[in-house]
């Protein structure tokens, strides 16, 4: 579904050489590129930091929700 966004005219013209750059055929393409090129390679290993697992999982379900 296509969204109507605003942007001023410094933020079209970076989008324009980043479309060029990347030579996506539209904006969403070069946005998407750059997004995944963003996150690409890093892990979530240590997002919860050292937090024992029966802490984590603690509370998680309750007797109500076993079968």
């Amino acid at each position: 579904m296509p969204t109507t966004i605003q942007i001023n005219n410094q933020t079209l013209e970076i989008l324009r050489k980043i479309k060029n750059e990347t030579n996506s055929s539209s904006y969403d393409e070069a946005i998407n590129k750059i997004v995944a090129s963003r996150w690409k390679g890093k892990s979530l290993a240590g997002f919860l930091g050292k937090m024992p697992r029966k802490d984590i999982l603690k509370d998680l379900r309750d007797k109500n929700d076993r079968f």
